[in-house]
């Protein structure tokens, strides 16, 4: 393979007014194919890594090297519309005082996100009773008070009523059949206890149930365990010549923080500049519009590094929810191969054949 087309495989290249070789139908990665552009899952065993950048509960940096586009990019699509979690569906109105409608104040609940594990409940459909494995209760109650022991002439809300504001917090998990103990060590409650519900005035209340099911973002954004998740690929910079000593300063601005260095020759004074960090660049291409250096770098991204960064939503920690895409990305996989299976099977006349296939997968 030429040096050239090798370059085609491995690089897409970024220039002033286009990018060029963006499509990994036309150059597939090399990591997991042969010269002859045929995938080969040895050869991708071999080349696939996954390396963790960054990790907290809340958010997770990692890279993906040796995949291709369409994996990284179903992986950010499960991630933020098809790994499960539980939300406010229902929503009964006792009572409602406030200056809210009920339409408005049930929307507004059903996008509170509950802290509650939903891999330890069921889906519930249309014709499903409520039961403790696929549903949850909870309750606000709350009712706005003149503060008795407020001072005369107070003006702040806060200290002339009570209750003057009904937070997330003021949401209680009514537990049902065994629940109580199933979730005794970590209990059902709003991910975030500070979310502002209503603001209330003396005479002012709410009453109010609530189920909470189990669903998926594509349904509702509710649902979707992720505030942010998404991808950008690695950044390459080469630098092609020296660049002037007094223009290195200039060329340094041309890129995000962090991304060159600069060392200076303690006797001349010469500075040189060179790659410190290529992956905080923001690729602005900022260097391109600058005549003096056309000629002294070459952009590009990397086609099979894929920077992640996901940010959990709170129902589950963000390496969990990576873990979970995976899994629906497998188990759709194995749906695909099973109905593919069932397809030679019947086009061939066998039985029992495509059954032997998906056992062997599985």
């Amino acid at each position: 393979m030429s040096s050239a087309v090798d370059r085609k495989k491995r690089f897409v290249e970024l220039k002033s007014n286009r990018i060029e070789h963006p499509s990994s139908i036309s150059f597939p990665p090399v990591g997991a194919y042969e010269h002859e552009d045929v995938f080969s899952i040895e050869k991708f065993q071999k080349t696939f890594k996954v390396q963790v950048i960054k990790l907290t509960d809340d958010h997770i940096e990692f890279d993906f090297v040796g995949i291709d586009a369409a994996l990284a990019n179903a992986i950010r699509r499960i991630l933020l519309a098809e790994v499960p979690t539980m939300a406010i569906e229902n929503v009964y109105v006792k009572n409602n005082t406030s200056v809210l409608h009920d339409e408005l104040l049930c929307h507004r609940l059903g996008l509170i996100p509950i802290y509650a594990d939903p891999r330890q409940f069921d889906f519930k459909f249309a014709e499903d009773e409520a039961t403790d494995i696929n549903t949850i209760v909870l309750s606000l109650n709350v009712k706005c008070t003149h503060n008795p022991s407020a001072p005369a002439g107070a003006s702040d809300p806060n200290v002339r009523y009570i209750n003057s504001t009904a937070f997330s917090r003021d949401i209680k998990w009514v537990p049902q059949g065994p629940q109580a103990e199933r979730f005794a060590e970590d209990p059902i409650r709003p991910v975030h206890d500070a979310i502002e519900i209503i603001r209330l005035r003396p005479g002012q209340e709410l009453d109010i149930d609530m189920h909470c099911v189990k669903g998926i973002g594509k349904i509702h954004a509710k649902w979707s365990p992720v505030s942010t998740a998404f991808y950008r690929i690695m950044p390459q910079i080469d630098i092609l010549k020296p660049i002037p000593s007094e223009l290195v300063d200039k060329f340094v601005d041309c890129f995000s923080p962090g991304v060159m260095t600069v060392s200076t020759d303690s006797k001349t004074g010469t500075k040189t500049v060179s790659v410190a960090n290529a992956r905080n660049d923001s690729m602005s291409r900022e260097v391109m519009r600058h005549p003096e250096f056309a000629d002294s770098v070459r952009i590009s991204r990397v086609r099979d590094h894929f920077i992640f960064s996901v940010e959990s939503v709170g129902m589950l920690p963000s390496a969990v929810l990576v873990q979970e895409s995976i899994k629906v990305l497998r188990e759709k996989a194995m749906r695909v191969k099973l109905e593919l299976n069932q397809l030679i099977t019947n086009s061939n006349g066998e039985t029992g054949a495509g059954d032997a296939d998906v056992s062997e997968a599985s």
